[in-house]
Formats: C-alpha cells, structure tokens, sequence
C-alpha cells in the first residue's frame, strides 16, 4: 500500500512540473520546424529607363529547405532557381541577403524585359507573388516616316508637314516656330499639337524654320528642325520715284525688294549695268526674303541726271523699279537785314530792310497796268488833276525839317517814266 501512494507523490511534486515544460517545449520546436514557408511583403512594381538597371526583391519567411525561383510570365521563361541562372541572358542574376529577401538583377533594361515577374517557392501547393516591371523610353522622332528637314513650296499653295515619334509613354507632338512667331493655323497660339501640320494658302511671312519637339515625360526630350521656303516672283517698292539734286553733290538712291529664291539685284544707267567705282558706291543690306538697295552718286554733273533703274531677277520671274534724277539749283543764302539808328533818338532804333524788291518793266511785256491800279486806288490821289500828292511827314532834328517821301510815291515815277518811254518808242 506503501508504493502507490509514493508513485502518486511523485506526479504531484516537481517532477511533474518539469516533465510539463519540457513537453511544451518540444511541442514549440516541432511546431517552428513544421511550419510552412509565407511572405512577408509583396513586391513592388519598378520603373526603370531603358538602358538602366533595376531590382526585384521577393521576401520569404520560414523558407527552410525549399527553394525559391524567379519566372518571366510574359515570356514564359525560368530565370533563376535559388542561387543559379537557368536562363542564357547574360543580362539576369540573383542575390540572397543570407535572410529572407532574394534580389532579381536586370542590368541594362530593354523594352522586351517589360512585364510581370513571378517570385515562387516551391511548397505544396505551390506558393507564389507577382511584382511589375515598367520600361519607360525616351521619346524618338522617326525621321523616315516624317517631313524631311528642307521642303519648298510656291506662295499661296498647300502643304502638310509631318512628325511621327515612338517612345513609351506614347509621346506628344508639338509644332512651334523657330522665331517665335504664331502658327497661320491658330494665329492666337504660337503651339501646335499633332502629329501634322497643315498650311492652308501660306505666304512669304510664314517662311522660316519649323520646330517639331516629341515629349512624354521621360527625358530628353526631342526635336526635329524643318526649314520651310516659300518661293516667289521678286517684287520692287520704289520709296523715291522723284529725286532731286543740285551739281556738285552725292545723293543716294534706293531700292527694296522681296524675292525668293534669291535674287540677283543691279543698276542700270543709260541702258549700262552700273558697277562700283569712284563715281558709284553700291550696297545692299539682305535680310531673309528681303533687301535693300542703296546706289550712291558721287560728285553729280550734268551728264549723271536722268533715270536709274533697280532690277531684280530670279528663276521664278524679274521685274524692276524707276527713279529719276533731276538737277535742283544749289540753294542761296536768304537777305540779312541791317540795322538803322536815328540821331535824335538814339534809344529807339529802327530796322530798314536793305534790299528793296522793285519791279522791272521789260519792253516787250505789258504795262503794269496792276500795280497802277492799286496806286489809282490810293485814298490821297487828286481826282481833278490826276497827280498823286504824297502826305508830308516832318521829322524834326535840330532846327531843320526833314521830308521823308514814301516809297509809293518813288514807285509812281519810275512807272510814269517807263509809260512815257513806251510812249515815245
């Protein structure tokens, strides 16, 4: 009766509570060592730019003795099995950080890599996460699908100019002039978008160099410089038609003229091409479609008045403008006026003009018979005799007066003599 009652002791004192513990703790170690692998984040989608590198990280817990593999599911292809490369690119590995992440390396990113990547581990059932990998390319224009760099086309016609681009994203196609000045299509814009261009009816001012520029967010962006010519007959605008000129000068005529393609441009003299010497000077200032032609003339004499002629002439057309040349007198200096003083008042001069116009008869002309009539009008003349009375004005200076005739009444005489000489012949 003893021994069962020590055998119950035995489970009631601390051997039993040993025994417990070290049944939970084995029951721990089991449990660790059965338990299956999972993971512990997904994988994040990359972007890369072509031509970079990019990662893939898969992170496994409780990965034990499975294996973890790397598969393209676009391509359906198996890169890499635990720490070996099944696949013949070159451009893949694999890495383990001695923990639970496995790196999948893409060196030198190309569009075909593009798609989803499957991390797998080989449990059963099989477990597995996906993660995306983005491929981003520069935009590039396409030069043998677009306008090429230089076209030409006759003023007031059409003409579509064309840009195509590839790139992901799918790029954006804007137009722009290269001076800045706003497209005919939307004259309140100076941007154009699409992958087009339409000129309706265009003209000389819209000559010039066309930019194409392709952008989708991935840099750089790209552009492509189209040279557009507008081609036209040469016009002439004549801003002098009439110069004037005394001998002995220079003077300088000119000439402005539009043309394209460019034209040849001279002067012609008495039907003779004028060429640079001593006597002529020639310049011309060009400027795109326009210039200007300036001819100056040394030294004028009598024989270089006359008329010019500015010419100009291209492949397309010719044409020319006039200006004629006429002698002026040189211009003379105008009469000075000398001053006067009086000896009585010496504080309150007077300015007589020196030189009086008087008027000249000629024989062989008309009496002046106006000038008579403005002197028969004359308030002070005596009606019954007909004899002109000048009013008399004293000027006192001393003790003698002075009499001081107008000049109305000089004028009478020397008319009366010229009628009683006209008479008498």
């Amino acid at each position: 009766m003893v021994e069962p009652d020590a055998s119950m002791a035995w489970r009631r004192g601390p051997c039993k509570s040993f025994a417990i513990s070290v049944i939970q703790i084995i029951t721990i170690i089991c449990q660790v060592l059965t338990e299956e692998p999972r993971f512990a984040e997904p994988i994040p989608n990359v972007t890369v730019a072509l031509g970079r590198d990019a990662s893939l990280p898969c992170v496994v817990e409780h990965l034990g003795t499975y294996k973890v593999a790397w598969i393209h599911i676009d391509r359906q292809m198996i890169l890499t099995i635990h720490r070996h490369v099944i696949t013949r690119l070159a451009r893949f590995s694999v890495s383990h950080d001695n923990a639970m992440t496995w790196l999948l390396h893409v060196s030198q990113v190309q569009q075909e890599d593009r798609g989803y990547y499957m991390c797998q581990v080989n449990t059963n059932p099989m477990i597995s996460q996906v993660g995306y990998l983005q491929v981003v390319v520069p935009p590039n224009i396409l030069d043998e699908k677009s306008t090429q760099s230089a076209v030409a086309v006759r003023e007031n016609q059409n003409i579509s100019l064309v840009c195509k681009a590839d790139g992901f994203p799918t790029p954006k196609i804007m137009w722009r002039r290269e001076d800045g000045q706003p497209i005919s299509v939307d004259r309140r814009k100076k941007v154009y978008e699409g992958e087009m261009l339409n000129l309706q009816r265009i003209s000389r001012t819209e000559m010039g160099a066309y930019l194409c520029i392709a952008t989708n967010a991935v840099p750089p962006s790209v552009s492509k410089r189209i040279i557009v010519d507008v081609e036209f007959s040469p016009m002439i605008w004549v801003p002098n038609q009439l110069v004037g000129a005394p001998a002995g000068t220079d003077v300088t005529v000119d000439c402005h003229t539009e043309a394209h393609p460019r034209a040849i441009s001279y002067w012609v003299y008495d039907n003779v091409m004028v060429l640079p010497t001593k006597k002529y000077a020639i310049n011309t200032e060009e400027n795109s479609y326009r210039a200007h032609m300036k001819l100056t003339v040394r030294s004028l004499q009598l024989g270089d008045f006359g008329n010019y002629r500015c010419i100009s002439k291209n492949s397309l057309g010719e044409t020319e403008g006039s200006i004629r040349l006429y002698e002026i007198p040189m211009p003379s200096s105008s009469p000075k006026a000398t001053e006067m003083k009086s000896n009585a008042n010496k504080e309150s001069p007077r300015r007589v003009n020196a030189s009086r116009s008087v008027p000249r008869a000629d024989s062989n002309t008309e009496r002046p018979s106006v000038v008579r009539a403005q002197l028969d009008r004359s308030p002070e003349r005596d009606a019954a005799q007909h004899v002109y009375r000048p009013p008399h004005t004293h000027h006192v200076s001393g003790t003698k007066a002075v009499h001081c005739w107008r000049p109305s009444v000089l004028a009478f005489f020397v008319l009366f003599q010229m009628d009683f000489v006209a008479d008498f012949f």
